[in-house]
């Protein structure tokens, strides 16, 4: 399939790359290669696109990025760099490359004065936090944004009419000690990332976001960090059990309701046409998003996966390209009606 959208594809700032190659060492199997990529931006990742039918991506900082900076001058101050370096970076290919915002989410203010900035100045497409925020003297505290305080932030996202796409971050401090240290193989894809940011998202939906900001829409990668696969549970137990104790009062629809109107998934990183079946029949195809998870993943196995999956016309259009096309509003690129 050509014109393909992509919108979970990492970059990072060159001047990193001794910390960037620190970091592959963690879990590249070809650290070079990694770095090589992750810090390049209009070369090799338009090969890979123009080889695999990606007409157009949407570029986002690397986690844990900036929510893994507890200094909230430091980490507004990065984030600012970010954005005005990716920019001048995607006006070289703007029919094929856009970007998301760096936030720091130490204060809500001070994010959507950001966000706007970026939305408005350089025409980003949203914006892409990696999960809780690191905050403390120590680093040890989490800003979570599923309470009434962030209401100016999501208002903010509604009023430029862009999504949040929730991104997972290492787990990090004391939560790391008691919880991952003596299991450090489940950091990361294996579990802990699905962990976190379906907490997060479900924090939302129980605390009322969506009904405050009816119109907020937040993406999910990774096939919907597990969620799908519990709706039913989930379903069950906030209707039949939770409500009838007081869930109601801040939860006033169902979880699938929110799924079909408020949160979006992402293929990302899970190349199983098995889960997409079952993730199409729980939240319908016309809530699912292509997406590579690039460098981490490859352009090969996301792309030689999707376009070969048994999928009909009108369903991979939509996950491939025309959910994207509306979501984010996007003119023409390259082979956007092929």
């Amino acid at each position: 399939m050509l014109g393909k959208i992509a919108l979970e594809e990492a970059f990072a700032l060159p001047r990193f790359e001794e910390k960037t190659r620190w970091w592959a060492g963690l879990f590249s199997t070809d650290v070079d290669t990694h770095v090589r990529e992750i810090n390049d931006i209009n070369k090799i990742r338009i090969q890979h696109a123009d080889k695999h039918g990606v007409g157009y991506q949407i570029l986002s900082y690397t986690a844990p990025g900036v929510q893994d900076i507890w200094d909230p001058a430091d980490a507004h101050a990065l984030a600012v760099e970010i954005n005005d370096y990716i920019a001048e970076q995607v006006s070289a290919n703007p029919d094929r490359l856009g970007a998301f915002a760096t936030l720091s989410m130490h204060d809500p203010q001070q994010a959507a004065t950001e966000l706007r900035r970026c939305v408005e100045k350089y025409g980003f497409k949203g914006v892409l936090v990696n999960d809780t925020q690191r905050a403390g003297p120590d680093g040890d505290d989490m800003i979570f944004y599923d309470n009434a305080k962030w209401d100016i932030f999501w208002q903010t996202c509604t009023e430029l009419d862009v999504p949040l796409y929730l991104h997972p971050r290492n787990p990090t401090g004391t939560i790391y000690d008691k919880l991952w240290a003596d299991r450090k193989w489940l950091v990361g894809p294996p579990l802990s990332f699905a962990q976190g940011v379906s907490l997060h998202v479900l924090g939302m939906v129980t605390n009322g976001v969506f009904d405050r900001h009816p119109k907020l829409q937040i993406i999910m990668g990774h096939l919907g960090e597990h969620v799908p696969f519990d709706m039913w549970r989930i379903n069950h137990w906030f209707e039949d059990r939770k409500k009838l104790l007081g869930l109601a009062e801040t939860c006033k629809r169902t979880i699938r309701e929110y799924f079909a109107d408020n949160i979006w998934i992402t293929t990302s990183g899970h190349f199983s046409t098995t889960t997409l079946n079952f993730c199409m029949a729980e939240v319908s195809a016309d809530r699912i998003l292509f997406s590579i998870d690039y460098p981490f993943e490859t352009f090969a196995d996301a792309c030689d996966w999707f376009d070969a999956a048994e999928l009909n016309t009108v369903d991979r259009l939509k996950i491939g390209r025309e959910n994207a096309k509306k979501l984010f509003r996007l003119g023409p690129y390259k082979d956007s009606s092929a």
